[in-house]
């Protein structure tokens, strides 16, 4: 029961929600968190070299503070964030599809576990674009909501 439950699309619906609304509330908190996330599912732009790729675990975790939490924004059904990889510090956006979240953490200590278990979590977010940062600010500024957000 519980296996068929975890992938039920209204029940992935409403885990999807929850991460939004959440992720939203620590935004306006200005609360920095940690995401652990299925790292299959995320893109990042430009994509890193594979040396540091190659040293993600499957279960990854990213922390948002400073500037990486100051570029984080919602769009559609993804978390975006801009990150520093490796020794080089290689910059890329992150896109991360909600339900990829299997956690977030606050001062260490998880505050939302997600159990859902889509098929196909990565065919669930739009496709790239080659205009990336402006497509994505473009649509966060759509929604009236996200005004709050803009720092002034």
């Amino acid at each position: 029961m519980l296996f068929e439950m975890i992938k039920d699309e209204n029940y992935m619906a409403m885990m999807r929600k929850n991460i939004q609304e959440l992720l939203l509330f620590l935004f306006e908190q200005e609360q920095n968190f940690g995401i652990l996330c299925k790292i299959e599912h995320l893109d990042f732009e430009p994509e890193l070299p594979e040396h540091i790729r190659n040293e993600f675990r499957p279960m990854t975790l990213f922390f948002l503070a400073g500037y990486t939490f100051e570029t984080a924004q919602l769009e559609d059904d993804l978390l975006v964030f801009e990150a520093g990889f490796g020794e080089e510090n290689v910059g890329s956006f992150v896109r991360v599809p909600l339900l990829s979240i299997m956690q977030i953490i606050v001062d260490e200590t998880p505050i939302f576990v997600n159990l859902s278990s889509p098929s196909e979590v990565a065919s669930n977010h739009p496709p790239k674009s080659e205009n990336g940062v402006e497509n994505s600010m473009a649509s966060f500024l759509s929604n009236p909501e996200n005004q709050k957000f803009v720092k002034k």
